[in-house]
C-alpha cells in the first residue's frame, strides 16, 4: 500500500566542521570501525592547537581525566591549561577543594585565563559556602579587568548577593546576556517596567517570550514610546518575520528609507497591497536614489499590471545599473503577457548585449537552452548554454549548464568536449550537485544512483579544534580548551549591542551554536554568509570559503555512531544516510515539521507505528536519536528495495511518498536518470533529490582522501 510517511522540511540549502588533512580510501566492506577513522596530527610546540592536551576531546571521560592529570604535572602552559580544565570539571562535580587546588596561583602560568580563573575561584568558594572569599574574587575582576566582558559574569554573581550590583549591570552592560537574565528576573517580580522591557526588545529580540513583551509595550505603553522605541519593537517583529505587526510599528517610526520600505513591505506581505503601494511611492519620492527605492520599484512592478509595471521597471533600468538586468528580464516577461513579442525579444537581446555577465542573462540563456534541448536541437542548446560557463562562472546556473553541455556533447559523439565540460564543473564548482554528476560521468568511484547505497566510504575526521577567527584572546583560549559554555557566554557578551557583525564574528557564532547542539541555527548562520552584498563582506566570505573549517562547519557529523551503526546494519551507505538527515532535520533530534514529522529523519508518527508493527519494536520514541535513526534507516532500506536499489528513486520517495514516485516512473523514462530528475514535477522534491546527493558529494569531497587527490589532478 502506498504511503507518504515523510514530509521534508523546507530546507533547500546545499551546504557543509574543523580540521586537518584527510587520509583514507573508499572501501566496499561495511565495517563500523573502518567507516570513520581518526587522524592525529604530528606533535607540535605546546602553544599550538595541535598540542597533546588539545587532542583529548575524543577520549572516554575516565581516560581523558587521567591524561589531563598527567599533563597537569608539567610546569609549562600545557600544564596550566590542563589544571584549568580539571578545575572547571571539579566545580561541575561540586568538588570545590579539588578545584581550588588546581586553581592555586594558576593565573601566573596562564595570564590569558586570569579573569576566568578568578571567576572559577569565586564559584569554588561559593560551593564551600565561603561567601566572603567568593565576593573578593569576583570584585577583583571588576578592579583588574574593567574593560573585559567578564565583568558581566561577576556583576551577575555579585548581584545575587547584593541588588546594587544588578543595577550596576543594567546601567553599564545592558547588552550583556547575564544582564538580560537579571532584567527577566526583575520583570517577574514587577512586570510594569517598560524601560527594562525595551532593553530586552533591543538586545534579545528573538528570545522566547519577546512577542509578549513587544505586544505589551505596544498596548500598555504606546503613549510613552518614542519613535526610536517603536523602531526597536518594529525591528524585532521584522526579525521574527511578523511582517504585519512590524508594519504597524514602523508606522510610528521616523521616515528613514529602511523604515519606509519595511512599512510598505510588511503591509504588502500581510495583504494590505493598496497601502503598500502608497508607501512605496512615498519612499521613491523622498529618497529617489536610495537602494531601498530600487527594491520599492521592483515590488511596485510586481503589484502592477501592463504599462504601469513597465514604467516602474524602466525607472529601475534608468537609475540603478546594478539592478537593470533583472528589470530587463522582468520587463520582457511583462511584454510577453501584453502580446508584444517583438518588443520582448528586443528587450532580451539588450539584456544579453549590455549585461552578458549578469545572473538574469544566465537565467535567460538557460531557459532557451532547455527548450532547445527538449526539441532535440542539442547543438543549438549547447551554443546557448556555453556562454554561461564563461560569463557567469560563479553563478549557481554555471555548473548545471556545463554539466548538460557535457551530456549533450556525449549524445553528439564528441567525447573530448564532454570530458572537458565535466572537468570544468569539478574544477570551478567542486561543491555542487553537478560536480558529483560530473565525477560519475568521468568514471570516478563515487557511486551512481544505482550503486551508491553499496559504498562504504572511509572517512577521516579532525581531532583538534581550530581556533575561531573572531573573539578576544580569552574567548579563543576558552574555546580551544573545550569550555564551550563559558566561551559562548563570553562571545555573546563581546558581540552583543553591535549593530553589525563581521563575517568572522558570524562564522564564529555559527560554530558556537553547533557546539551547543543547535545545528540547524549554526549551519544556517554559516550558510547565509553567501548572501552578503557589501563588497568587503563578500571578500571576507570568499577568503573564509577557502578554509577547511568553513566546509567542515557546513557538513558536520553529529550522531555519527548511531548513524553508522544502523546504516551498516541496513547495508546503507552511511554518508548517504548522513546527507539525508542533514537535509531533513539539520541534525536536530527534537524537531517537528508542520506536517508532524519528528526527529533526525523526520518520521511521521503513523509511519513510526507502521514500522513498529513490521519490526516488532513496541517501545520507541521518535525524538530519541537512536530510535529515530533505527526506524528511519529501516524505511530508507524499504524504499531502496521497492525501487531495485535505485537511490534516486528511494530519496525521492522519502520526500514525496512512494505513490507519487510510482506515478512518475510510469510517466517518465528512467533510461537517463538526469533527465528524470529534471522532470520531477514537484519543485520541492526535485530540489530535495539534488540537495541530498549534493550533501553526499560534499561529505565525500571534504572527508574522503581520494576525492581531493583527483580534484588536484584537474
Amino acid at each position: 500500500m502506498d504511503k507518504k510517511p515523510f514530509k521534508a522540511n523546507n530546507f533547500t540549502y546545499t551546504i557543509t566542521l574543523l580540521g586537518l588533512a584527510i587520509v583514507g580510501s573508499i572501501m566496499l566492506t561495511p565495517s563500523v570501525n573502518n567507516w570513520l577513522k581518526t587522524s592525529f596530527p604530528a606533535s607540535a610546540e605546546e602553544e599550538t592547537d595541535n598540542s597533546a592536551l588539545l587532542q583529548l576531546a575524543t577520549l572516554p571521560d575516565q581516560e581523558r581525566e587521567s591524561k589531563l592529570q598527567e599533563i597537569a604535572t608539567n610546569s609549562n602552559l600545557e600544564g596550566a591549561r590542563a589544571k584549568y580544565i580539571l578545575a572547571a570539571e571539579a566545580i561541575a562535580k561540586s568538588k570545590p577543594d579539588q578545584a581550588l587546588d588546581w586553581l592555586d596561583n594558576l593565573e601566573k602560568k596562564s595570564p590569558t585565563l586570569a579573569p576566568y580563573i578568578l571567576l572559577k575561584k569565586g564559584q569554588a568558594y561559593q560551593l564551600k559556602n565561603d561567601q566572603k572569599k567568593a565576593v573578593e574574587n569576583w570584585q577583583q575582576i571588576l578592579k583588574d579587568y574593567p574593560e573585559s566582558s567578564v565583568i558581566g559574569e561577576s556583576l551577575y554573581l555579585l548581584g545575587k548577593l547584593n541588588p546594587e550590583y544588578q543595577e550596576q549591570a543594567i546601567n553599564l552592560l545592558p547588552h550583556h546576556p547575564r544582564t538580560q537574565e537579571i532584567i527577566r528576573q526583575q520583570l517577574k517580580k514587577n512586570p510594569k517596567q517598560p524601560q527594562l522591557m525595551l532593553i530586552l526588545a533591543k538586545y534579545s529580540p528573538t528570545e522566547s517570550g519577546m512577542d509578549d513583551i513587544r505586544q505589551r509595550l505596544m498596548t500598555d505603553y504606546a503613549s510613552q514610546l518614542t519613535p526610536q522605541d517603536w523602531e526597536i519593537i518594529a525591528d524585532g517583529y521584522w526579525q521574527m518575520r511578523e511582517y504585519g505587526k512590524a508594519a504597524i510599528a514602523y508606522n510610528k517610526t521616523d521616515n528613514t528609507p529602511e523604515n519606509l520600505y519595511r512599512r510598505a513591505r510588511g503591509g504588502e506581505l500581510s495583504g494590505q497591497k493598496p497601502q503598500a503601494k502608497t508607501t512605496y511611492q512615498s519612499l521613491i519620492k523622498a529618497y529617489p536614489k536610495d537602494k531601498m527605492s530600487v527594491m520599492a520599484l521592483k515590488n511596485l512592478a510586481k503589484l502592477s499590471n501592463g504599462m504601469e509595471a513597465i514604467n516602474y521597471l524602466d525607472a529601475v533600468i534608468a537609475n540603478f545599473p546594478d539592478d537593470a538586468p533583472d528589470a530587463l528580464l522582468e520587463k520582457a516577461n511583462v511584454l510577453d503577457r501584453l502580446k508584444s513579442a517583438s518588443s520582448a525579444g528586443k528587450t532580451r537581446q539588450l539584456l544579453l548585449d549590455k549585461y552578458p555577465k549578469s545572473k538574469a542573462a544566465a537565467e535567460y540563456r538557460w531557459s532557451v537552452a532547455q527548450k532547445l534541448a527538449e526539441k532535440g536541437e542539442l547543438l543549438k542548446a549547447w551554443q546557448w548554454a556555453q556562454p554561461i560557463t564563461v560569463n557567469n562562472s560563479d553563478s549557481s546556473i554555471a555548473p548545471k549548464a556545463a554539466f548538460w553541455v557535457g551530456k549533450w556533447a556525449q549524445k553528439l559523439n564528441r567525447p573530448d568536449d564532454a570530458n572537458a565540460a565535466f572537468k570544468y564543473v569539478l574544477k570551478t564548482q567542486p561543491q555542487s550537485y553537478y560536480a558529483w554528476r560530473s565525477a560519475v560521468k568521468l568514471g570516478w568511484n563515487v557511486g551512481d544512483f544505482n550503486t551508491v547505497r553499496n559504498l562504504t566510504p572511509e572517512i577521516v575526521k579532525p581531532t583538534t579544534l581550530n581556533v575561531p577567527p573572531a573573539g578576544s584572546e580569552l574567548f579563543q583560549e576558552l574555546y580551544r580548551l573545550g569550555q564551550f559554555e563559558d566561551a559562548w557566554s563570553l562571545f555573546q557578551a563581546e558581540i552583543s549591542g553591535q549593530e553589525k557583525l563581521t563575517v568572522a564574528e558570524e562564522f564564529t557564532q555559527g560554530l558556537l551554536l553547533q557546539n551547543q547542539g543547535k545545528n540547524l541555527l549554526g549551519i544556517k548562520q554559516i550558510f547565509d554568509l553567501k548572501d552578503k552584498t557589501n563588497l568587503e563582506d563578500i571578500a571576507q566570505w570568499q577568503k573564509l570559503r577557502q578554509t577547511p573549517e568553513y566546509w567542515y562547519s557546513l557538513f558536520p557529523f553529529p550522531f555519527e555512531k548511531i548513524i553508522s551503526k544502523y546504516s551498516l546494519d541496513r547495508q546503507l551507505n552511511p554518508l548517504l544516510v548522513t546527507s539525508l538527515i542533514r537535509q531533513e532535520s539539520r541534525f536536530e533530534p527534537a524537531i517537528k515539521s508542520s506536517a508532524g514529522a519528528l526527529g533526525l529523519m523526520q518520521v511521521m508518527p503513523s509511519t513510526g507505528q507502521w514500522i513498529s508493527e513490521q519490526t516488532k519494536i513496541s517501545k520507541y520514541s521518535l525524538t530519541n536519536p537512536e530510535d529515530n535513526v533505527k526506524f528511519g534507516t529501516w524505511y530508507f532500506d524499504y524504499t531502496h528495495k521497492r525501487y531495485n536499489n535505485n537511490s534516486m528513486l528511494a530519496v525521492a520517495s522519502y520526500n514525496a511518498g512512494p505513490g507519487n514516485v510510482s506515478n512518475w516512473t510510469q510517466k517518465y523514462s528512467l533510461s537517463d536518470p538526469d533527465i528524470f530528475v529534471e522532470k520531477i514535477p514537484f519543485a520541492e522534491t526535485k530540489n530535495y533529490v539534488e540537495s541530498v546527493f549534493g550533501n553526499y558529494w560534499n561529505y565525500l569531497r571534504i572527508y574522503n582522501p581520494e576525492i581531493p587527490k583527483l580534484l588536484e589532478q584537474l
